[in-house]
């Protein structure tokens, strides 16, 4: 009875598949680099936005949707925006939201793999 109970609580313990942490270590590039570099991240929802940063400006697109964005210099982290929507983060992840506030439209955005 002993060593079953043993089995049982080794079993439940963690002898089971584990969850892996995906962390993927993709800088995005300095915001004056000329040339362009993509990036598609994922983000809470299991949303994708694809990133192309290039000369002080950043393309972010969204499903359908896409916003070309300037550089906004100064500040923690990083911050491009246009008239209305802004991408924005404290390290290598980025939130897209519209400056007009109300819920992001992606937010947790996690660097997943670089595109051409």
């Amino acid at each position: 009875m002993k060593r079953l109970s043993i089995v049982a609580l080794a079993l439940l313990s963690g002898c089971g598949p584990q969850e892996q942490v995906v962390t993927s270590n993709i800088p995005r590039p300095a915001p004056d680099e000329a040339t362009p570099t993509g990036i598609a991240y994922l983000c809470e929802g299991r949303k994708e936005v694809s990133v192309v940063y290039a000369k002080n400006r950043a393309s972010v697109t969204l499903g359908d949707r896409t916003w070309r964005m300037e550089y906004q210099g100064g500040g923690q982290g990083f911050r491009y925006a246009d008239s209305s929507t802004e991408w924005s983060g404290p390290g290598n992840a980025g939130t897209l939201k519209a400056l007009s506030g109300g819920a992001p439209l992606a937010s947790n955005c996690q660097p997943q793999r670089r595109t051409t």
